[in-house]
């Protein structure tokens, strides 16, 4: 007997679907195993499904390029991405973790644990019934029943009700109770009655709950534990726009990454078709003395050049097409993305196209236009470690944590007072045999009348005190809120401990990057010299050893100006992580955050709004002001006041020649601006 999986569950293949009542339920088995599509249209509206066919290697077209500079592909990438994508595949794997630019707002207007929704808790509030019944019973006692044991009663009630909770936390409600009482009590004046009665009540809080910090914090109806007032909601606001810059610079990073990356592969694959080339040249000379019978046309020497001439082709071939491997990312080894110099033309291309936004194929190829920088960068470590502990958005997200655990814990403090409240309630009261004025007079001929007579008022004034023995649940809030915050210190302390390692790792491999590319230009320059050398002795001489030591200096050759172009994009992104670090990068890629504008309206509201409560606020009462959360508006654009002067970062150096002489590099020559002559390719 076989047994098959089937909808996540177990059938035996050979067991026939059972019959109720005569109704074949194969049908609806079959039904129940059938995945369905929901009724939902794609956003591209098809234009995804008319993409050509990718570049490859057997799909090779004239080649169309589109030039494109770092600024340019940033701004590409960052007006076509309203969701942040990624290379790591999250966009696919956990969609809920992916970044987007709506992701502050979704927080600010969760109806949960927003600062509308925490506003709401203090809006007015109005509430209504209305209720009308019919009594027909027997009463055991004539005075129950009005003088009657038959009681036939039509009884209508109505209740209104606008309330409001201040920020102090006092409540104010305004009541209307109306009554309408018909019945058959020999007793009663009228056939048929009207009752109604104003009620103006406040209720405000002494101890627990009192306050405007409190219910600022806590919001109304607050528990131990469960805080979710107003600066909570902004908090939470803030901490998601910390988390939106963090992944607005993680793309920024990754879009220089792949841009880099991309322009990598141009001078890789240019390098092994150089090498290609050459030795296919060396081929020719030999497979042609080959063919005449000459010397230096040996089978063996023919076939050593055509195998290096295929190895250089296979190289070549993976160079353009490339392999689907990992390419340079955020957090691959270092925070900013450790250069991977892998891949190809065509597979970082796409890459590249899937970050700014671009079709993934449309008929040309984005060829990065800037060249990677070659001037020697010196920083500060002073300034540097400065600025990376005051703006990096990691730390400022979890410094906004630390603010609201404190919070919190103020807030959970307040419930180990008892809750004294003192109430207060005035009554306008009116009756009559008819709720409105019927154009007759009399004693109680209306309720409405007699009600704002003022003839019949009534107040109530008291006191309200209630407090759980021992305040366990409040003790248990303030304990779990103090570890919180412990744990919350421990970890701020930990990220600057992570950043100040991450800064030192970017910052010396700015150092090793920088010496490479002097170290691999001396090796580059040297490897054309010898092949250049070899070549010229090899005209003359075609014996084995010199055929080796030409194909030998080819391959060098062609290794190290790989070897070059990678140490220059290994500095540029070391440079660029340097930025990262110290959280500088968006300004680095002059990048900056705004929030959309607000409707002309809500900008007069606010500003009418502060001239008549902030002034008499400050003058009367400064004392009461609540605790600062924030040290104001994070200059972005701007150097932090506490941190020191950044010097220059571009000195006047360039990647220099070893002087043979003295083992150490001269001196570099300037133009007439002051500026470095910057060694380019030679």
């Amino acid at each position: 007997m076989t047994t098959m999986v089937i909808g996540g569950c177990l059938r035996h293949a050979n067991t026939p679907p059972p019959s109720i009542a005569g109704v074949d339920a194969a049908h609806y088995q079959n039904l129940a195993k059938k995945i369905e599509i929901p009724d939902q249209p794609t956003p591209s509206e098809g234009l995804l499904a008319t993409t050509p066919a990718p570049r490859s290697l057997v799909n090779l077209d004239s080649e169309e390029y589109l030039d494109l500079s770092l600024e340019e592909t940033i701004h590409l990438a960052l007006s076509n991405s309203s969701i942040l994508r990624d290379l790591g595949g999250t966009m696919l794997r956990t969609p809920d973790a992916a970044k987007s630019r709506f992701d502050s707002s979704v927080v600010e207007t969760d109806p949960r644990v927003g600062v509308e929704s925490a506003l709401s808790a203090f809006d007015a509030a109005f509430t209504t019934n209305m209720s009308y019944e019919n009594n027909d019973r027997a009463l055991n006692n004539v005075f129950f029943g009005g003088g009657t044991r038959l009681l036939k009663q039509n009884f209508g009630t109505s209740q209104s009700q606008l309330s409001k909770t201040a920020a102090t936390g006092t409540q104010f409600a305004i009541k209307n109770y109306t009554q309408y009482d018909r019945n058959n009590a020999p007793g009663n004046e009228f056939p048929s009655a009207w009752t109604t009665w104003f009620d103006v009540e406040a209720k405000h809080p002494l101890l627990q709950g009192s306050g405007v910090d409190f219910n600022r914090m806590a919001g109304p109806g607050a528990q131990p534990g469960a805080i979710n007032g107003v600066v909570i909601a902004r908090i939470n606001t803030d901490t998601a726009l910390a988390e939106f810059e963090i992944g607005v610079r993680n793309f920024v990073s990754d879009v220089e990454n792949a841009y880099w990356d991309l322009y990598f592969a141009y001078r890789d694959v240019a390098a092994k078709v150089r090498a290609r080339d050459a030795t296919l040249k060396t081929w020719r000379k030999i497979h042609a003395l080959n063919e005449q019978g000459k010397s230096g046309g040996e089978a063996q020497k023919e076939a050593q050049a055509r195998e290096q001439y295929f190895r250089f082709e296979e190289e070549a071939q993976n160079a353009l097409q490339g392999k689907l491997v990992d390419g340079t990312r955020t957090n691959n080894g270092s925070t900013g993305g450790t250069f991977r110099g892998s891949g190809g033309i065509y597979v970082v291309e796409r890459r590249l196209r899937l970050l700014t936004g671009l079709p993934i194929s449309d008929g040309r190829l984005i060829r990065p236009s800037d060249e990677p920088l070659k001037a020697k960068m010196a920083y500060s470590w002073e300034s540097c470690l400065v600025e990376a502990l005051s703006r990096r958005e990691e730390l400022r997200r979890q410094k906004w944590q630390i603010k609201k655990r404190e919070v919190e814990l103020q807030a959970n403090k307040n419930f180990l007072l008892p809750r004294l409240d003192v109430t207060g309630r005035y009554r306008w009261r009116g009756f009559g045999n008819d709720l409105f004025p019927q154009g007759q007079s009399g004693e109680f001929n209306n309720a409405l009348s007699d009600l704002v007579s003022g003839q019949f008022q009534e107040w109530q004034a008291g006191v309200e005190l209630s407090f759980p023995i021992g305040f366990r649940k409040a003790y248990a809030a303030i304990r779990h809120s103090e570890l919180q915050l412990v744990r919350e210190r421990a970890l701020l302390y930990e990220e600057e401990r992570s950043v100040v390692y991450d800064l030192s790792n970017s910052f010396s491999e700015v150092e090793r990057a920088y010496a490479l590319v002097e170290t691999n230009l001396n090796r580059r320059m040297a490897a054309a010299e010898q092949v250049a050398a070899i070549e010229a002795t090899y005209e003359t001489e075609t014996d084995t050893a010199t055929l080796y030591l030409l194909l030998e200096g080819q391959r060098r050759l062609a290794e190290a100006e790989t070897a070059y172009f990678r140490s220059l994009v290994e500095y540029q992104l070391a440079v660029k992580n340097v930025q990262l670090e110290k959280g500088t990068l968006l300004d680095y890629n002059e990048v900056y955050l705004n929030e959309g504008a607000w409707p002309e309206k809500a900008y007069e509201d606010a500003a009418d709004r502060e001239s008549r409560r902030g002034a008499p606020f400050e003058a009367v009462a400064p004392s009461v002001r609540s605790q600062w959360l924030s040290q104001g508006v994070y200059p972005q654009m701007l150097v932090p006041a506490n941190a020191q002067p950044v010097p220059n970062d571009l000195i006047p150096q360039s990647p220099q020649q070893l002087d043979p002489q003295n083992g150490v590099p001269p001196q570099p020559s300037n133009d007439a601006s002051g500026r470095s002559n910057l060694i380019d390719s030679p």
